[in-house]
């Protein structure tokens, strides 16, 4: 059946009308301001055969009109009131302008600032739900002929439904940008309220615990990568934690992986992800550094990676993309990464066990968790914290420790640092019912090793005067630092006379 033509011109043809549906319902699957427009004014041009259109919007606050979209030419902006476009947005009425250049309400200057010369011109008002004016729908210069009535119908056509999309566009992203606004706010007071105490599970007051913490608190803002070392049980992920709750990506994830659980044959995918396909009933599965993405991912145990591995993530850090296990594409990632290590990764390197640059690239901040032993003075404070968690959580009377019992727990070595006490005061809530802990109910272990220590004359006054003594030296290299190793104004920082701090540091032996 062949199409219906236009009638003497006057209405649009069904193909037209066709085309005109086709373009309302694509333009009402455009959110993007800027996108529907950049739509509107290509098909407009397209149905009518123009050469250009442009839809310039009204600012009713500063009584301007300016163009969001203006095909092969820069954005325009001007006097409401003036040009074809200010006439058809003051009155609201169709202009039809077969010569421009001889018309008087033309405004020569968009076509000086634009370097386009401007022949015809249909312009149509864009009116919203309510009649009101929000701007103006124009095409210029008809490829052949001039414009007429059904130029005019098919620009009034789209013009209608224009204005409602353009405003559902506007208010989608003034919401969004207002989404946007409240979701930085909360993240920012969230930072203030909670991200501030991101360290305060850190517990101690020795001052090598101190000196974690202030660093901590100093790199809270940074996006550079931390490299965390120490003993087993000594607390590297609750640093891990500490920083990442601190940081500007305390909302997005913190994905952790134990490099030293994962074997080899799995660490690949369980890293990088892997496509469908790849072997029989294999699915496809993203890696965690996609999964960290906008976030935090902790390698614990890095040291324990195979140089192969090694070699996967350095490529990785270097280009902020990951290739899947079977993949064809690199996919770009944003992850800040943190590594943890019980290994001297120094070490590592010189026995070609870690490869150097790997270790340069992961420390660029340098944290070491102290074993328990070098903190003995954070011994109570910590026995007592867990003592009193385990007692809540498991429903527990309060407990509390005899002298001897808590001389006993400062003076054990504890090779498995903290996370060994906190094991310790789990047992004794779950198994000790009386409510004052003597030595007698520790474990084993710590017992013997009171005994070994009593041999060797180590009294719990003696701990203490080793504690201080550290705590001492602490304080003096950190005056001397402080003061450019000027012994004068570092005696004078700590209180004391130049030869007295002589004296000390020759103690000692301090350079």
């Amino acid at each position: 059946m062949p199409k219906k033509k236009a009638i003497n011109g006057d209405t649009p043809s069904e193909e037209k009308l066709l085309a005109i549906l086709k373009i309302c319902q694509k333009m009402n699957s455009k959110r993007d301001p800027a996108l529907l427009l950049d739509l509107l004014a290509r098909e407009a041009a397209r149905l009518v055969e123009a050469d250009r259109s442009t839809i310039f919007l009204l600012d009713k606050d500063k009584r301007e009109l300016w163009s969001w979209v203006a095909l092969k030419s820069e954005e325009i902006r001007f006097d409401a009131r003036l040009g074809i476009a200010g006439a058809v947005a003051m009155s609201g009425e169709v202009i039809n302008v077969k010569d421009a250049q001889q018309d008087p309400r033309f405004y020569l200057n968009v076509d000086q600032t634009t370097g386009y010369q401007t022949k015809s011109v249909l312009a149509v008002p864009l009116k919203n739900y309510d009649g009101e004016i929000i701007g103006t729908f124009e095409v210029l210069n008809k490829k052949k002929g001039t414009f007429n009535s059904e130029d005019q119908d098919i620009l009034l056509a789209l013009a209608s439904n224009a204005a409602i999309a353009i405003e559902t566009a506007q208010l989608f992203q003034n919401l969004k940008q207002h989404r946007d606004k409240l979701l930085e706010e909360n993240t920012q007071l969230w930072r203030e309220v909670e991200g501030k105490f991101a360290t305060q599970h850190l517990l101690g007051t020795s001052e090598k615990i101190q000196k974690v913490v202030r660093l901590l608190e100093q790199i809270s803002d940074s996006e550079v990568s931390v490299l965390i070392e120490g003993e087993s049980g000594t607390g590297k992920e609750l640093v891990a934690k500490a920083i990442h709750h601190g940081s500007s990506r305390a909302r997005r994830p913190l994905v952790t992986v134990n490099c030293a659980a994962l074997p080899e044959t799995l660490l690949e995918s369980e890293l990088f992800g892997i496509e469908k396909g790849v072997a029989t009933g294999v699915e496809r599965r993203i890696g965690k550094f996609e999964v960290a993405d906008g976030g935090t991912l902790f390698l614990d145990e890095i040291g324990d990676l195979s140089l192969v591995a090694q070699a996967k993530i350095l490529r990785t850090l270097q280009e902020n993309m990951v290739e899947r296990v079977g993949g064809r594409k690199w996919i770009p990632v944003d992850v800040r990464v943190l590594a943890a290590t019980n290994k001297d990764l120094e070490e590592e390197i010189r026995k070609n066990n870690f490869r150097e640059d790997l270790y340069y690239r992961l420390k660029v901040i340098h944290v070491r968790t102290p074993p328990l032993r070098e903190i003995r003075i954070d011994i109570p404070l910590l026995a007592n914290h867990f003592l009193s968690l385990y007692c809540k959580e498991m429903g527990k009377g309060e407990k509390e420790f005899s002298p001897g019992a808590m001389e006993s727990l400062t003076n054990y070595q504890w090779p498995g640092n903290v996370r060994e006490l906190e094991n310790e005061m789990k047992r004794l809530v779950v198994s000790i019912r009386k409510r004052v802990l003597d030595r007698e109910h520790l474990s084993d272990n710590i017992r013997k090793s009171v005994r070994i220590d009593r041999k060797a004359s180590h009294s719990l006054k003696e701990v203490v005067a080793e504690t201080v003594a550290e705590l001492e030296k602490e304080m003096i290299l950190d005056a001397l630092e402080a003061c450019q190793n000027n012994q004068l104004r570092a005696a004078a920082r700590l209180g004391l006379s130049r030869q007295g701090l002589f004296k000390k540091i020759k103690r000692y032996g301090l350079r």
